[in-house]
């Protein structure tokens, strides 16, 4: 019998298809300069040469080993829109993780992607408070009582738990997901998320009945809502999250946040590992015997290209080289680009190809960086400056379908990245700022209707509300302008609504609340999701099945290819901080 239990854990999240290493910039101060270091880092040919040394290493200690995924593989570059998770499932299998979490970009195209996903990979995927139990009997492709997945028992209202050995006692992993899924993805209808504390606490209780105190959640809930769970609920060991994106560990030196590897919580330490397949989390954690966690060591390592360059506004001598990869080489969140060879050749034959194609053709060309946020900020006071664009293509390529209209009406979570000057290739659009292959759709909506969408997509944008579901509903327009004012009461912080009309003098007007404006939107959005559910009030919807918004952006792009004009703002926002 032994008082303490070691483990050695591995963790990503968010990695959203990113295969293929990703640049990153660190800002340095040497002195009195300023030192921009450009590099890449991580993508699965480097991340499994880490785990796979994680694990060998655990192995030799005789130490138990995890490597968990907080959710979110799904969507975010051409790897996704070219194979649709095909690459996915085949690469995260050689991985080898022992659990996934199921995260929203799983579920953005309904239950079908995540059914091809389950028959297709060799580790379970956790989604304990995902309710499939009044999932439609005639259903084609069911996933209720699919082998792969843990979701929610409604019978006993816990989450099917994951079990593993730990030394003489026994491991409960929970996959918790968010229970929002239906405002901000696309379940099927059918599908249920029932409440994240409530199923974790039941779980939790029930696992205490059979003796088991070592309990893991692996969260997709962002690391907001982690603490908030944490805070609220005893007898979790450890979670292990994903959505927030959010990077632990100490990269001041690095011009990069501060934050602890292992945040602590009312007992419980919360673990993250930024996006896309940067960074790696690696963790060595004992446990005593009733399942807290006493000793948490580690921290987020980027793995870095050996050769990277440096940017300054001030001279850069050929010390200030030396100078840099010393502080790299001496920083505990840095390893280098040492890949598995396996995983590497398979994505050069088998995948990188075809995005290589599509990056190869050139749309137009960027004149500026065009910077992307999702809510406007003191620097960018009227928010995303490719928002506007994507906005102008969807007006102007449905208005060239001879189709009656009167404004676009779009939300930031659309747009994925900002955009570097140069060239504009397929390959960036569809692979990076506009991966979702969304449907447009025209609908008819009264001015009133507008007014309570605005206000209400932005209080959930801006947490100006009670709960909040992220910033990426946050709302820009083309050919409609408003003012939002966050110090106001609800229900009047939409102070004005103008509508661009070329027919009269007076080009900008006032919307007349008990009028019907035609607008443009995605499907999604139309849907009612992320606080624009006043748009289902809708007279009618008519969906656009020949032009997606990417699609209209690209033509745009083919029309006007060098976008220097600069757009009139149509967002003007005042926090209520």
């Amino acid at each position: 019998m032994t008082d303490t239990y070691c483990l050695t854990l591995a963790h990503i999240n968010d990695t959203h298809s990113h295969f293929d290493p990703n640049e990153v910039k660190f800002h340095l101060i040497k002195e009195n300069k300023t030192l921009t270091l450009h590099s890449r880092s991580g993508g699965y040919a480097r991340l499994n040469h880490r785990i796979k040394l994680a694990r060998q290493q655990a192995k030799l200690k005789q130490e138990a080993f995890l490597f968990l995924h907080g959710g979110d593989s799904f969507e975010g570059t051409l790897y996704y829109s070219q194979f649709k998770g095909k690459a996915n499932s085949h690469l995260l299998n050689l991985l080898q993780p022992d659990a996934m979490v199921l995260g929203n970009h799983e579920m953005n195209a309904g239950n079908a992607p995540v059914k091809a996903f389950l028959d297709e990979i060799h580790f379970p995927l956790l989604a304990g408070n995902m309710d499939l139990s009044l999932e439609a009997i005639d259903k084609k492709e069911k996933m209720a009582q699919h082998k792969n997945l843990f979701d929610y028992d409604a019978n006993t209202q816990t989450a099917k738990v994951l079990l593993k050995p730990l030394q003489d006692k026994t491991l409960a992993i929970i996959g918790i997901t968010l229970e929002e899924m239906h405002n901000i993805a696309r379940p099927d209808p059918d599908t249920q998320f029932r409440n994240a504390i409530k199923t974790t606490l039941n779980t939790i209780e029930k696992l205490k009945q059979q003796g088991i105190v070592h309990i893991i959640l692996l969260s997709h809930l962002g690391i907001d809502q982690d603490r908030r769970l944490a805070e609220r609920l005893s007898g979790i060991s450890l979670i292990v999250g994903g959505h927030s994106h959010s990077l632990q560990g100490d990269f001041s030196t690095l011009g990069l946040n501060a934050t602890p590897y292992g945040e602590k919580v009312n007992n419980t330490y919360i673990l993250h590992a930024g996006k896309y397949a940067e960074t790696l989390g690696l963790a060595n954690i004992t446990f005593n015997r009733t399942g807290q966690v006493i000793t948490l060591e580690g921290h987020n390592q980027f793995m870095l290209d050996k050769q990277f360059r440096l940017s300054s506004p001030q001279t850069i001598e050929p010390e200030d080289y030396d100078w840099a990869y010393q502080q790299l080489l001496h920083h505990e969140g840095i390893t280098w680009d040492e890949e598995d060879e396996t995983i590497e050749t398979i994505i050069s034959t088998q995948y990188r190809p075809t995005i290589t194609r599509l990056q190869e053709k050139v749309l137009g060309v960027l004149p500026q960086n065009l910077i992307h946020i999702r809510v406007p900020s003191d620097s960018l006071p009227h928010g995303s400056e490719i928002c506007p664009w994507v906005c102008r293509s969807m007006y102007h390529e449905v208005k060239a379908l001879d189709h009656k209209l009167d404004f676009a009406l779009h939300n930031a979570g659309g747009v994925r990245e900002s955009l570097s000057q140069g060239n504009l290739t397929l390959a960036e659009v569809i692979g990076r700022i506009l991966p979702f292959e969304l449907p447009l759709v025209t609908y008819e909506i009264e001015g009133q209707y507008l007014f309570q969408t605005l206000e209400a997509a932005i209080n959930l944008a801006t947490n100006n509300n009670i709960m909040g579901s992220g910033a990426g509903g946050f709302p820009y327009t083309y050919g409609l302008r408003y003012i939002y004012d966050g110090r106001a009461q609800e229900g009047e912080r939409i102070t004005s609504i103008e509508i661009f009309n070329k027919q009269e003098q007076q080009q900008w007007q006032q919307i007349n609340r008990s009028q019907s404006y035609i607008g443009v939107s995605s499907d999604y959005t139309v849907s009612g999701k992320e606080g624009y559910h006043p748009l289902l009030n809708s007279k009618w919807v008519n969906g656009l099945s020949d032009l997606t918004l990417p699609e209209a952006f690209i033509q745009h792009m083919s029309k006007n290819r060098n976008l220097q004009k600069t757009l009139t703002p149509n967002v003007y926002y005042t926090s209520h901080v």
